[in-house]
């Protein structure tokens, strides 16, 4: 269950109302604030920060200061007793070039523990795609309920130079569902919606699908997470053909192949006590445990409330975080720079506006893989993290060129192909250039006995 708010830092104070989107979800929207990294007194800088401003947005840099601190009091209301609530959030900066300090309430009455992330948008919530990642204090996972909870956003790590924007806002999101995130059901535009000649003929036509709410990993499934589950699986009549690696523990598993990552779903599944998803045929009387299976789709259980592999329209509806016509995961700009993604970034690519070009230069340690920690970049508007670039993401689909003209493409809820020679990767990789993290690129080459150190994903479960 998800309850989300979302707050503003400026002059004003505004009273803003709930929309909900589910049972289990509530939203409220934020006005519009001012930040501004000039430390001289604002009304003899405005012009200058402007034509600051419009210099970030062309390269891709930038810093922030957030001035004349106010409040926003914000909302949410569950639509049962279960959903997690955020009310009184206030935000404010200490002073002139300083962080700022966002403060809330949180309750759950069911008493759980819940997950909080924060969100930025620079163009007046049309989109929460800025690359805000320095947040400390009341956030992550394990967050209790209690008054008064307290963030500290170091704004001045996170955006660069000097400059003034008067369109930001914040989102907090709380969700008692620890570690994954609520992808509200809808229909959306799947495909390349921007010029057709920019990628491959595959993902064309546009189409809409209309797709189930389910929920999927906020992250990649660390190496952390994996060996736990694999060491709980090997003592309980699960065997894979690759052990799973991974560069530390909070960096992505790699090194999986397509029957690995299916096994370990169900082992995850029944670890925890749920039931699970995969079966050998399609009498659903026998746990998928061992060997290398080619699963139809009528050998999955899709009722169940066990881990499963994305299907490649649940993937991309999720990475596209509920804003519809964007190139990449996050929606204020359509551009991608290494501040956003673990990618190569070369300067073929209009759209690539990184100042860092190559590998990115955190991660290039001359040991390969080049993998970032799950969860190190911001989130897009769903609250998902790494659904472009660090490692291309295993989903449950065939792959057919010509998918997307086919009748099938179009069903609610739609599965992929029935047969086929290859399985979906989506999502990007360290190697990959700016082509590879967009929303709609389909890599084709997921043999599914393939286990390389490019290879990784994340789960999705029922309701």
């Amino acid at each position: 269950m998800k309850t989300v708010v979302r707050c503003i830092i400026g002059a004003v104070a505004v009273l803003c109302a709930t929309v909900p989107a589910l049972a289990e979800q509530a939203s409220a929207e934020s006005a519009d604030f001012t930040v501004n990294t000039v430390p001289e007194p604002a009304a003899l800088v405005a012009a200058l920060c402007v034509l600051l401003l419009a210099r970030r947005m062309r390269t891709g840099r930038s810093r922030c200061l957030v001035i004349v601190g106010a409040l926003c009091l914000a909302r949410a209301v569950p639509l049962h007793a279960a959903a997690p609530v955020v009310t009184n959030v206030t935000a404010a900066q200490r002073d002139a070039m300083e962080p700022v300090d966002i403060c809330y309430d949180l309750s759950d009455a069911d008493g759980d523990t819940c997950d909080v992330w924060v969100t930025v948008s620079t163009n007046s919530g049309a989109g929460y795609g800025f690359p805000a990642r320095n947040f400390s204090g009341d956030v992550g996972s394990g967050i209790g309920s209690g008054l008064q909870k307290h963030i500290v956003w170091d704004v001045l790590s996170d955006v660069g130079t000097a400059v003034m924007c008067t369109t930001m806002r914040v989102k907090i999101t709380a969700s008692d569902t620890p570690g994954m995130v609520l992808i509200p059901a809808g229909s959306f535009t799947m495909g390349n919606c921007m010029t057709n000649t920019e990628g491959n003929s595959d993902e064309l036509p546009l189409h809409s699908v209309y797709i189930s709410a389910f929920y999927m990993d906020r992250h990649e499934v660390s190496y952390t997470l994996w060996s736990n589950v694999y060491a709980w699986a090997v003592t309980h009549s699960y065997t894979f053909d690759n052990a799973g690696s991974g560069k530390t523990n909070t960096h992505p598993v790699h090194t999986v192949n397509w029957y690995d990552c299916v096994k370990w779903c169900n082992a995850r599944s029944e670890m925890e006590g749920r039931t699970p998803c995969y079966y050998t045929s399609a009498s659903l009387s026998t746990v998928y445990r061992t060997g290398a299976m080619n699963l139809s789709n009528n050998c999955v259980d899709w009722s169940a409330k066990g881990y499963r592999l994305p299907t490649e329209a649940e993937w991309e509806k999720a990475a596209r975080g509920g804003t519809p016509g964007h190139r990449f995961p996050w929606s204020d700009a359509d551009t991608i720079q290494h501040a956003r993604a673990n990618y190569y970034s070369d300067a073929s690519y209009t759209y690539d506006t990184s100042p860092t070009r190559g590998y990115h230069p955190t991660f290039n340690d001359g040991v390969y893989p080049h993998t970032s920690p799950v969860g190190y970049f911001a989130p897009n508007g769903y609250g998902l993290y790494d659904m472009a670039g660090n490692v291309w993401e295993w989903t449950w689909d065939w792959y057919d060129s010509g998918w997307y003209s086919n009748g099938g493409a179009t069903q609610s809820d739609t599965r992929g192909p029935t047969s086929g020679t290859y399985r979906v990767l989506r999502g990007g990789v360290w190697y990959n250039d700016a082509i590879g993290p967009r929303c709609a690129y389909r890599n084709h080459y997921g043999f599914p006995d393939y286990g390389w150190d490019d290879l990784g994903f994340r789960c999705v479960r029922g309701l």
